[in-house]
């Protein structure tokens, strides 16, 4: 069983008509799991829908305790990619018996074009292959906690 916890970020974004910008409605997580028909076991769970320029030091926490407390060793997390770093940083400090993912996108999923159902397959293909330990998977590259930086110019990780 592969537990998913949901915190928000780019992927979960939707286009708002009204406002004109990307907000949060619902998490896409099970329908993208759904579309790319996974038959790995999941158990999801929201924790939160947020920016990741909005996460707090309490919400980190969070994140850190429900990973420590799940009863399962492989552990994938949505989350915005501008703290991304910043949030595997405190659980690869903490979580040595687990393998944990952390994951998101630079296009919203509900957005054409977009790398989130790509990152989600290649994060759930990744929890199942790695040692234990924290890292942060996008755009088909996998990454140690320790060893990672977003390049904002560029729009990866690297």
């Amino acid at each position: 069983m592969i537990k998913l916890l949901i915190t928000g970020g780019t992927i979960d974004k939707i286009y708002d008509d009204l406002t004109g910008g990307l907000v949060f409605g619902k998490t896409h997580i099970v329908d993208m799991l759904n579309r790319g028909r996974s038959m790995s076991e999941t158990a999801s769970e929201v924790l939160f829908l947020k920016d990741s320029l909005a996460i707090t030091k309490a919400d980190r926490q969070l994140i850190l305790s429900k990973c420590l407390e799940a009863k399962e060793d492989k552990i994938l997390i949505t989350h915005g990619t501008d703290t991304m770093v910043e949030t595997a940083q405190l659980l690869g400090n903490k979580i040595m018996d687990k393998t944990v993912i952390l994951f998101g996108a630079m296009v919203p999923y509900s957005i054409n074009q977009s790398d989130a159902l790509f990152n989600l397959g290649f994060a759930l293909s990744s929890v199942q292959t790695l040692e234990n330990g924290v890292y942060v998977a996008m755009n088909g590259r996998v990454f140690d906690f320790n060893e990672v930086v977003k390049n904002k110019t560029l729009g990866i990780f690297e």
